[in-house]
């Protein structure tokens, strides 16, 4: 809500991918340099292999008052510099799913142009769509395998949640839908208490009750290690795109 949808114009080579923006009332084109002529905040929200085309074609049309902000994974700010006029504005960020329904996690770096003011009119920006961090570059991968990727790790464990208590006699519906409210009641705590994971899980054990049982069992199945494996092969994933 903190920009008119009159005031954001698309570009996309079919109208297929610009039917969603005409339904919010945005404007579109299928010309990139109308964009570049129009606006001064322009987002490069394309595949890794698609970006160096568009940044061919819009580099002409790229001047000292624009900001540039890439949203290609592996794609660093070193090459977008490159492939961009010298000095230009350029921002590199990696959002998630949830962006979607204003609960995302997005982290952003900066290149050597981008100013203070740049990053923090970015960061009020997208502080509408979720949480928003500037990070230094390194960490936008390892984003990536916890948060980019960690959404569906994050389905998983709530798919096996309901199934869990469709096993034992729930409904599957309503099993979902508590997994859900428990999972975002458990994510709301952490962040508004800014206490340790691992100090709110204490919290919820009683000396031989329910839950520690049912952590010992989690234990056995070497969930905390698998978890980390996954993040960390998301992680070298990422890294290895950035280099193809």
């Amino acid at each position: 809500g903190k920009v008119p949808a009159s005031s954001v114009l698309a570009s996309a080579p079919s109208d297929r991918n610009l039917e969603a923006w005409r339904d919010l009332g945005c404007r579109t084109t299928h010309c990139n340099l109308e964009v570049l002529q129009e606006s001064t905040l322009v987002f490069l929200a394309t595949k890794p292999h698609v970006l160096p085309g568009v940044l061919q074609e819009i580099r002409p049309a790229v001047g000292p008052h624009h900001v540039v902000v890439s949203l290609a994974a592996g794609v660093t700010l070193q090459k977008l510099q490159r492939l961009l006029p010298a000095g230009t504005k350029v921002l590199r960020l990696m959002p998630n799913l949830p962006c979607v329904v204003q609960a995302g996690a997005m982290v952003f770096a900066r290149g050597s142009g981008a100013s203070d003011e740049d990053a923090a009119l970015l960061q009020s920006l997208l502080t509408s769509c979720g949480l928003c961090e500037e990070v230094p570059e390194s960490y936008i991968n390892i984003h990536t395998g916890l948060s980019g990727s960690g959404v569906a790790y994050v389905y998983l464990f709530a798919e096996a949640l309901a199934e869990g208590a469709v096993k034992m006699g729930m409904p599957g519906g309503l099993a979902s839908r508590i997994a859900a409210q428990t999972l975002l009641g458990a994510a709301k705590m952490m962040l508004e208490t800014g206490e340790h994971p691992a100090k709110l899980r204490g919290d919820v054990c009683t000396p031989g009750g329910t839950t520690i049982h049912a952590l010992h069992q989690l234990e056995k199945g070497a969930l905390r290690a698998t978890v980390m494996n996954a993040v960390e092969a998301a992680t070298e994933r990422a890294r290895d795109v950035g280099k193809d």
